[in-house]
């Protein structure tokens, strides 16, 4: 199914980018999720856990549970060494291209405030030629505050965070922003809470939104909540490639443009029965998806997920996403709204008690 040009595609902007505006790197969510906690509180039963997790609620509490995951982490950079020069050196939290880095502005998020600094590379003039040819490498590039080695020694430790500098804007009709692989999930999953608020007493199961840290370094935060959770049922919701970008194929990972909605992953580590429930109510709302296969695990918290205590039956929903892990990633709003819808739709159609068993 794919979705018409005139689908509404409203949606809660000013918390998006509120939420896409913080800095919250894998093992230091704290800042995003003060900022989803304060929007789940408006509506929901709120907790946290000592991992960085935070957890938003509706329905009976002593119900059986249906957890809705999507991670609050992003890549970032933790500074390793300072040199004589006052340069800082770093690793990657997360999958990077180096080539992405260079050149870009990075928040520092040191003890006694944030400093700005920017990721230098030498300069093509200064270069051999056959330099110029070859791609950079993490441990070639620095990040200089323009301060000398005390004064940065002072203020910026061995172990301090960062994470690029570059906050959200409109380009066209399409979201842009660093972050939004997942925050945009994590956004979907607590919006999917509120469109269930209306049902109130209607609403069989416990459902709890998750806003996960740590994905990005081995979904540890989709481990730790699942097992608190004990859930019968659960959705990770994280970004996957658009496919109308040069050099993605759609052999490989599907047919997913912009404007498709919703884009479910089919495979081994996903349930079957929970894709066929939420299939079926997409159709019965008139909500548009894809269909893209995943031959082994999913790469998202569900991969966690599906296997906490007894195992959880699972199902991914993805948003498609231009220039993933980069600092100006995109998406279309229409997609993420029918993310929102898909989800509501499915939890709205459950029955009390649910047979999830492969058939």
């Amino acid at each position: 199914m794919t979705a018409n040009s005139d689908q509404n595609a409203s949606i809660n902007k000013d918390f998006l980018f509120k939420l896409l505006s913080e800095a919250a790197p894998s093992g230091l969510e704290r800042r995003a999720a003060d900022v989803w906690k304060a929007e789940a509180s408006t509506f929901a039963r709120v907790s946290e856990d000592h991992y960085g997790n935070v957890y938003a609620e509706l329905g009976p509490e002593d119900a059986p549970a249906i957890a809705l995951m999507g991670h609050l982490d992003e890549i970032g950079l933790i500074v390793s060494y300072i040199g004589d020069e006052g340069l800082i050196s770093f690793l990657g939290v997360g999958g990077w291209d180096p080539q992405v880095l260079v050149g870009q502005r990075i928040r520092l998020l040191a003890p006694d405030g944030d400093v700005i600094g920017v990721i230098g590379k030498k300069a093509i003039h200064v270069m051999e030629a056959e330099e110029r040819t070859k791609a950079s490498k993490l441990e070639e590039l620095w990040i200089d505050v323009g301060l000398g080695k005390d004064d940065v020694q002072a203020r910026i430790p061995v172990g301090t965070y960062g994470v690029i500098e570059q906050g959200p804007v409109m380009v066209g009709d399409k979201i842009v922003s660093r972050a939004l692989d997942n925050r945009v999930g994590a956004f979907i999953v607590l919006e999917a809470l509120r469109a269930l608020q209306g049902r109130g007493a209607d609403l069989k199961h416990r459902v709890v939104a998750v806003g996960t840290s740590q994905e990005e370094i081995g979904v540890f935060g989709a481990s730790v909540s699942g097992h608190r959770l004990d859930p019968i049922a659960g959705v990770a919701v994280d970004v996957t490639h658009e496919t109308k970008q040069p050099g993605v194929s759609e052999k490989k990972y599907g047919v997913a443009p912009f404007g498709s909605g919703a884009n479910l992953a089919v495979g081994p580590m996903t349930s079957p029965v929970v894709l066929r429930q939420m299939t079926d109510a997409a159709k019965k709302a008139d909500i548009p998806y894809t269909l893209s296969a995943s031959g082994r695990y999913t790469g998202t918290d569900a991969d966690a997920l599906t296997l906490v205590r007894g195992g959880v039956p699972s199902a991914v929903v993805s948003i498609p996403n231009r220039y993933m892990h980069s600092p100006s990633e995109m998406v279309d709003a229409r997609d993420v709204k029918a993310c929102i819808d898909i989800i509501a739709a499915w939890i709205g159609a459950l029955e009390s008690q649910p047979d999830f068993t492969r058939v």
